[in-house]
């Protein structure tokens, strides 16, 4: 019985806790930080996984580096939509919390998990009985297309536990606690590493799977990551102050609200990670080496990217709930102060890349012909970095307008221009992948001159969700 009357007292604690946070934000660089650094943590720890992953890897074997970059991004085109559902949904709930209305947002909450369970359902009958055909067609190494077809149809499944962790992650960052992020990415971080290692080489008792491994490290990842924030949100009274898991059942209008944001966000994400997969299957055809070197920037890309990303997530949250506010004067202040702040860690970025770039090559334990192949390509990731933290600030900013339709025109325009330059560069052309590489300035500029002119024009102001 005490127990009992304790925990009580603890949920009712957390409850009044949680009521007493503030849900509107203002638009000091303190508050931005407050909310992107959380997230770039967050953020920085999977990326973390995928570098420590291509590790092991690469000291399989090259092969397997190599094969990595092709289940990597085909499985980041299903991870893409989950992120754009989840932009969507963050959108909402960040402008619900603006509008200080929080008994709609375990509603909508509830409604972005049926929704995603859905989707994830699809990405594993498409991944099981379609997708082969489209790497039959596509790949050149037979051996390659085995692996890849292997390694997805155990690597799928992680899928639902990923896009839930994905929706709490939209809840947490619509209602300004993004520092709660942290103990759910540390526990799958962990394990990660954990089973990665158990499962590549046989080790604590475990099979050795090899490359099949790391598909099913990761899949036990994102189920633990999932459970623990679970864990969080409940004994910190979040589900019962915003009502989560109650009513879960389909509610029409919340639903078309979500797909309504969320559905041209998602298609976005997939085809933008749909035209990076076209890209490493022209890298394919340079080689194996070619094809090791880009799944290792991609790694790079990633894990230094992710304080960017962190800065992008803040602006479509901060967008949204400053809009929510009636403030919607302040939102051009509010994206100047935040690109200014993740174009000077991206600068930090470009200059310890260029300083060091054979260290971070190094570590994939691969040889000569792989450094040298590599640096001139890291030292123009590096440069691109600089492009994507202006370009990717500006349109999550459109995101965060509520305008889900005018950021998929965008991106659209974007992956276009994108596609056909790799196309000819790589496959017509056959250059260099370095050059192929360069394509990430082109795409980021089209980004950031689309939304740019669109955050100008004040279209925005029209737009109500």
């Amino acid at each position: 019985m005490k127990n009992d009357i304790y925990r009580k007292n603890v949920s009712l604690a957390c409850v009044l806790f949680l009521m007493a946070q503030k849900l509107q934000v203002d638009i000091s660089y303190k508050q931005i930080l407050k909310i992107a650094m959380p997230i770039g943590l967050a953020l920085l720890v999977p990326q973390f996984n995928f570098i420590i992953n291509n590790i092991f890897l690469g000291h399989l074997s090259e092969e397997a580096l190599a094969t990595g970059s092709i289940t990597g991004v085909y499985y980041l085109i299903f991870a893409g939509i989950g992120f754009g559902l989840n932009n969507g949904l963050q959108s909402l709930i960040s402008r619900r919390a603006g509008e200080n209305r929080p008994d709609e947002i375990g509603k909508i909450f509830n409604q972005g998990i049926l929704i995603s369970l859905a989707i994830a359902l699809f990405g594993i009958f498409f991944t099981w009985f379609i997708a082969p055909s489209i790497f039959r067609s596509s790949i050149h190494s037979e051996q390659v297309y085995t692996d890849v077809v292997k390694f997805l149809r155990i690597r799928i499944f992680g899928l639902p536990f990923l896009y839930i962790y994905q929706m709490r992650n939209a809840l947490l960052v619509g209602i300004n606690q993004s520092k709660l992020l942290v103990i759910g990415t540390l526990a799958e971080a962990v394990a990660n590493v954990v089973f990665d290692y158990a499962l590549i080489f046989g080790h604590f008792g475990l099979p050795q799977m090899g490359f099949n491994g790391a598909a099913v490290a990761s899949v036990i990842a994102e189920f633990i990551g999932m459970f623990v924030i679970f864990l969080v949100i409940q004994s910190r009274g979040i589900s019962q102050r915003f009502s989560l898991f109650k009513k879960f059942s389909f509610d029409t209008y919340y639903a078309k609200l979500i797909l309504s944001i969320s559905g041209p966000l998602a298609f976005q994400h997939a085809i933008s990670i749909i035209s990076w997969f076209f890209f490493y299957v022209l890298v394919e055809h340079h080689g194996q080496t070619s094809l090791a070197v880009s799944n290792s920037m991609r790694n790079i890309f990633g894990f230094f990217g992710s304080f960017i990303w962190a800065f992008s997530s803040t602006t479509n949250s901060m967008v949204s709930n400053v809009i929510g506010q009636g403030k919607k004067e302040e939102v051009i202040a509010l994206i100047t102060k935040i690109m200014f702040l993740s174009s000077t860690v991206a600068l930090m970025v470009c200059l310890f890349l260029n300083v060091f770039p054979g260290t971070f090559l190094s570590i994939y334990g691969q040889g000569d012909d792989f450094t040298e192949l590599g640096v001139p390509v890291l030292r123009v990731v590096a440069l691109a970095m600089l492009f994507m933290s202006v370009g990717t600030i500006w349109l999550n900013a459109v995101t965060g307008t509520g305008n889900g339709k005018v950021t998929f025109l965008i991106e659209l325009a974007a992956i276009s221009f994108y596609c056909v330059y790799v196309y000819v560069v790589l496959e017509l052309q056959k250059l260099s992948i370095v050059w192929g590489w360069l394509s990430e300035l082109l795409y980021w500029s089209v980004l950031f001159s689309l939304s740019f002119i669109y955050i100008k024009s004040k279209r925005w102001h029209k737009t109500v969700i």
